[in-house]
Order: C-alpha cells, then sequence, then structure tokens
C-alpha cells in the first residue's frame, strides 16, 4: 500500500478518497461546476466555439484525469485562457480543424514531457521549488487574477464590446461577497459546505432586482441541444495545419508551468507531494491527455482551473468523488440547453463577488507556505527570491517573442527557480 493511501488529512472535511452521501455529493459537485463554468465557456465563446463542447470536453477531460492520476488529485480540467489569442488568429483563416490540429499537439507536447519526466524523475523539484520560491509563486497564482474579479465586479459590456463602470455591478458584488462570507462563518451541518453555491444564488437573486440579468437565451434554449461536435473525419477532413501546430504547441511549455503551480497549491492545501505521488508524469499526463480529446470533439485545449482550487481551499472539502460529480454534471449540462443558459445567464459581478474570495483564499494559502516553514526574510536572499516573484507575477510582466506570450506567472516561476539556484546561502554583508 503506498504511504498516500495510509495518510489521512484530518484537517479536512472530506478527504481526496472520502466519498459523501448522495444528497451532499450532488450539492457539492454542484458548487464546482459553478465555480469553472462563467471561465471555461468564456474562451469558446471569445474564439467562436460551441460553449456546450467545451462543457463536454472539460467534464471528460477531468474524468480522464483523475483516472491518469490514479484517483489521488482533486483537480478541475477547465478552458485554457493562454491559448486564446492564437486560436482566435486561426478561427479568422483555416477555423477549427486547424485550431484542433494546435489543441491535439498541445497534449502531445504534455504527453512527451511527461514521458521524459518518467525516466528521469522528479527528484529536481524539491531543490528547484523550496517554500522560499513556492509560497509567493502560490500567491501570484491568486492574486494575478485580482485584476479580473475587479473587472467582473464593476465593468459592464456595452456597444462593440467597450467596458464602463456600473454600480449596479459593485454592489451587487460586494453583496454576493458578503453573503458568501455570512455563510462561511456562521452556517453550521451540511449547508456550511457550499457557502459558494449558495453565495452564487444569493447573489443571482439579487442581481434579478438589480435588472442586470438577460432571461432571453435561457428562454429561447432548447431542453436538449446536440453539441456541436468537430469530428475528425466526421465533421471535416483533416489536413495538416503544420502553421497551426507550430504556433500552439511551444505555448504548451508555458501552461505547464502554471500546470505545476497549481499542484503546489494542492500539494499545501492537501498535505500531500503529489510531485512524488501519482508523480509529475501522471498529473503532465492527465492534462496533455484531457486536451487531446478536446482536440479531437471540437473544443479548446484544457488546463487545470484555480478557482476550483479556491474552493477545495474554503470548503475543506478534498474529496476527488467531489470532482469527478462535478465533471459529471458538466457532460449532462452540455446537453441540456435550458440549464446551460440558465448558468450562463449568471452576471459577472455574482463571479466577480466569488472570486474576490477564492483567488484570495489561493494567495492566502501561499502566505501560509511562509509562515509554517518560518521563511526568515531577515536574510536577503529570502527578501531578493519572494520580491522579484511578487511583483513580476501580480505585475503580469510577461515576454513577448515572435508571437508568444510568456504569462507573469511562468515568468515569475522561472526567474523564482533560477535565482535560487544561483543565489548565496548569505549575502556578502550578512554575519
Amino acid at each position: 500500500m503506498s504511504k498516500q493511501k495510509a495518510f489521512h488529512d484530518d484537517e479536512a472535511i472530506l478527504d481526496i478518497p472520502d466519498r459523501p452521501k448522495f444528497g451532499q455529493w450532488v450539492g457539492l459537485s454542484i458548487q464546482h461546476l459553478f465555480a469553472m463554468f462563467g471561465s471555461t465557456v468564456l474562451v469558446p465563446i471569445l474564439v467562436g466555439i460551441d460553449p456546450s463542447i467545451a462543457l463536454f470536453s472539460s467534464g471528460v477531460g477531468t474524468l480522464m484525469y483523475i483516472l491518469i492520476t490514479k484517483g489521488k488529485i482533486p483537480a478541475y480540467m477547465g478552458s485554457s485562457f493562454s491559448f486564446i489569442t492564437v486560436m482566435q488568429a486561426l478561427m479568422k483563416g483555416a477555423g477549427y480543424p486547424a485550431i484542433s490540429q494546435g489543441v491535439i499537439a498541445v497534449g502531445i507536447v504534455y504527453l512527451i514531457v511527461a514521458l521524459i519526466v518518467n525516466f528521469v524523475g522528479s527528484g529536481w523539484i524539491d531543490k528547484a521549488l523550496p517554500p522560499v520560491v513556492v509560497g509567493p509563486i502560490v500567491m501570484v497564482i491568486g492574486l494575478s487574477l485580482a485584476g479580473t474579479a475587479a473587472t467582473d465586479a464593476t465593468m459592464r459590456t456595452v456597444a462593440h464590446g467597450a467596458a464602463v463602470y456600473d454600480i449596479r455591478y459593485f454592489i451587487v458584488a460586494i453583496l454576493t461577497l458578503v453573503l458568501t462570507i455570512v455563510y462561511n462563518m456562521y452556517l453550521k451541518g451540511f449547508v456550511s459546505l457550499l457557502p459558494i453555491l449558495l453565495g452564487i444564488v444569493s447573489g443571482y437573486i439579487i442581481a434579478v432586482f438589480f435588472g442586470i440579468v438577460d432571461f432571453a437565451p435561457v428562454m429561447a434554449a432548447k431542453w436538449f441541444s446536440l453539441p456541436d461536435f468537430q469530428v475528425p473525419f466526421l465533421t471535416y477532413k483533416p489536413h495538416l495545419y503544420l502553421g497551426a501546430i507550430l504556433s500552439m504547441a511551444p505555448i504548451a511549455f508555458v501552461t505547464m508551468t502554471e500546470h505545476m503551480g497549481h499542484i503546489m497549491v494542492l500539494d499545501q492545501l492537501t498535505h500531500r507531494n503529489f510531485f512524488k505521488d501519482p508523480g509529475l508524469n501522471h498529473t503532465l499526463a492527465g492534462d496533455g491527455t484531457a486536451s487531446i480529446i478536446a482536440g479531437l470533439v471540437g473544443g479548446p485545449a484544457i488546463t487545470s482551473y484555480g478557482e476550483n482550487i479556491g474552493v477545495l481551499a474554503m470548503t475543506k472539502v478534498h474529496s476527488v468523488w467531489v470532482l469527478g460529480g462535478a465533471a459529471f454534471f458538466a457532460i449532462v449540462f452540455a446537453f441540456i440547453g435550458k440549464l446551460s443558459a440558465l448558468i450562463h445567464s449568471i452576471p459577472s459581478p455574482v463571479i466577480g463577488g466569488i472570486s474576490f474570495l477564492l483567488f484570495g483564499v489561493i494567495a492566502s494559502n501561499g502566505l501560509r507556505v511562509l509562515i509554517d516553514n518560518k521563511i526568515d526574510f531577515n536574510k536577503k536572499r529570502n527578501l531578493m527570491i519572494a520580491s522579484t516573484i511578487l511583483v513580476i507575477g501580480i505585475g503580469n510582466a510577461s515576454l513577448q517573442f515572435s508571437g508568444y506570450t510568456f504569462s507573469g506567472i511562468a515568468l515569475a516561476t522561472v526567474i523564482g527557480i533560477a535565482l535560487n539556484l544561483i543565489l548565496p546561502a548569505k549575502a556578502a554583508n550578512e554575519d
């Protein structure tokens, strides 16, 4: 029996292998579905892909990820934002067949790296990623999303895609945030495990009273709607799009860095070391397989989601069964037009209000890493590493070259690792 199977995290209300009762299972899974829904369908909307396919592929991809990681990692896989610019350009040209090959190529890159890690091992991770690097990176993952949360909470889209400040949005966002905090602090029993779901429902009702919910798409949607699958040889005749492959495949190395960052966060939340068990080779293979599946059915590239990690951190429900349940509902909802449209009608300030808390909880866990490991910031080495990671990451000082963008999180991670490996234990003027 492996060490992970023998270990049980008593701090968690439901640990990774724990299966909730059926009624609890449904509520907890729907909560995760709501948390990821907005971002998962936003990517295909921006690109011009059917959102139902993205929902379907995220559900199937998550189930495959859980299977490949042996049911040991509670993660949800959703549409990746890193490929939006390239996919938009490809959609204007060759269309989805080109995007499909690019997405599949991304998955193959993940599988190749997973194979290399399988032979080389991942022992280098502990040396490259000590707490002084991991803590700030985890903080960056949460805080770098703060701008998105603030935009959702305050800005309303008007004609021609322009965004304007709307006080109604801010009021709805703050009320949603306050109610979610109240639910998290004062509720007892099973409902205390559903603060995000209750917050979203409450925020939605408040948004209705403020007149910012559009019910027209919900009324127009069909009860049963088959996603517009784009399957090679069935929907279109495949043709080699080398440009699409060369445009998207290299970005996989950027998203891998973010993938590792999410694994770090989950390590801290669940008191495990997923780099060792089930191993980085399994996590990369799971992520890559999810993207390959998405490419084969017509969806965008897939990656793990910080929103769902935030839900795990807040509720202390780490059950992989709950994430699997969310994936199941995502697949079902992809075929039920009314339900998909209803969830899609949740206005951005409700998501923004929830995101204030979710992203903040992720950042706070990074701070906890530093505190738990008693990182001494009187040492200049630690101060230099953490400070650099935080400012580059939160400021999103991205590196752009040949049409590719190396995101702030990825860049901060690489520079943080480099500083950790290069800087001496003590500065020349330290005792």
